[in-house]
């Protein structure tokens, strides 16, 4: 059997995307996203598009970048721009025969837009999501970066736990964990939050100088970026010991996780998982959480699809990597949230983020001591 190369990956992706532009009478897409340009060429750099054309896909890129993009990229045209963007597109575009309209995506500026419609002769229409409904179903070696980066995170977290001590604050704990992903090639894949005692019910907690205290609580969301793949994991301790309210609160929420991921494979309703998830924490008499329960997981660590009550007609597919994150929000209280990176397969969910160090059990209560 034919093993797929890197190259073939590559033409791959951009054959999904020219079938996607099918239905949008364009015959080519301007491509500007970061992420977006890095899947489909593998260039790690920025300031640069990708032109997916009928024939042919090109990298416009500059001279900073250049080299980099030469040993990046696979399977692609590499062109060096002399001017703007938009008038090396036009170039490379008027070569181009039958092309009388181009696709754009949304992460367009209006300035951008402005110097595009200048320069380009063809029509410019908008192309929402054309590249994400690819890259939303991960092939089995972006499953593999995705594991590696839990594995990594946890790793970096269980070094940055044991630093831990009674009066520490809740940026030096962050900043411990995010030096030590250096040692892994890896780097945060969002700002890490680390939330002591009731700062933990802001669910976007940026961490500050709270210290801890020899009894207290912690929440903590974190993740890597490995290869340019991304985790996204929370976990919630107690320290110096366990009150039973807190015990109360971690078990609902433990129980609200595994209840949901249960009933993940392809085919089932975003919505479905996310009230069978609510429907636990209100048995416990708790208040429910007001965000989603989870979101895709990939190049970026917020991407399609996503899980929530708002959305009643999207059905999981195999493939997608999402993550399932109940949680109770009590302000001035305490914050609890459980967080994993689950991958949805015909006949289940398989959880990437396992690791013994850090297991999610309704019956296991996570202490430390400081």
């Amino acid at each position: 059997m034919h093993k797929m190369t890197q190259k073939d990956e590559y033409q791959r992706r951009v054959r999904q995307v020219r079938k996607q532009l099918h239905g949008l009478n364009v015959q080519g897409l301007i491509v500007i996203g970061v992420e977006n340009v890095r899947y489909l060429t593998g260039f790690r750099g920025h300031d640069s598009w990708a032109l997916v054309l009928p024939r042919q896909a090109v990298l416009l890129t500059d001279s900073r970048y250049t080299e980099q993009a030469q040993g990046e990229c696979v399977g692609c045209r590499i062109i060096e721009r002399k001017g703007p963007l938009a008038k090396e597109a036009e170039t490379v575009i008027a070569k181009q025969k039958g092309i009388t309209a181009l696709g754009i995506e949304d992460r367009c500026s209006v300035a951008m837009l402005k110097g595009i419609r200048k320069y380009l002769s063809a029509k410019i229409k908008p192309a929402s999501g054309v590249v994400e409904k690819v890259r939303v179903v991960k092939t089995d070696d972006e499953v593999k970066l995705i594991r590696k980066a839990s594995r990594i995170a946890f790793d970096a977290m269980d070094y940055a736990l044991k630093q831990l001590k009674a009066g520490m604050t809740e940026r030096q704990l962050a900043a411990i964990y995010e030096y030590k992903l250096s040692e892994y090639d890896a780097v945060a894949s969002f700002e890490t939050i680390a939330a002591f005692g009731p700062n933990g019910s802001r669910n976007h907690h940026q961490p500050g100088q709270r210290k801890l205290k020899k009894v207290d609580t912690i929440l903590l969301d974190f993740g890597a970026s490995y290869n340019g793949y991304c985790s996204d994991m929370t976990r919630c301790f107690a320290v110096g010991r366990v009150t039973p309210f807190f015990k109360k609160v971690y078990e609902a929420v433990a129980q609200s996780q595994q209840n949901a991921i249960e009933i993940i494979k392809a085919g089932v309703k975003g919505c479905d998982v996310d009230t069978v998830a609510r429907d636990k924490i209100k048995q416990a008499g708790l208040p429910v959480y007001r965000h989603g329960l989870g979101h895709g997981l990939g190049l970026e660590v917020h991407e399609g699809p996503r899980l929530s009550n708002m959305d009643k007609k999207s059905s999981l597919k195999a493939g997608h990597v999402i993550t399932v994150e109940p949680g109770v929000y009590m302000p001035g209280k305490l914050g609890v949230r459980l967080e994993d990176d689950v991958l949805v397969t015909d006949t289940g969910a398989v959880v990437l983020s396992r690791d013994k160090r850090f297991d999610v059990k309704p019956e296991r209560f996570p202490l430390l001591k400081v």
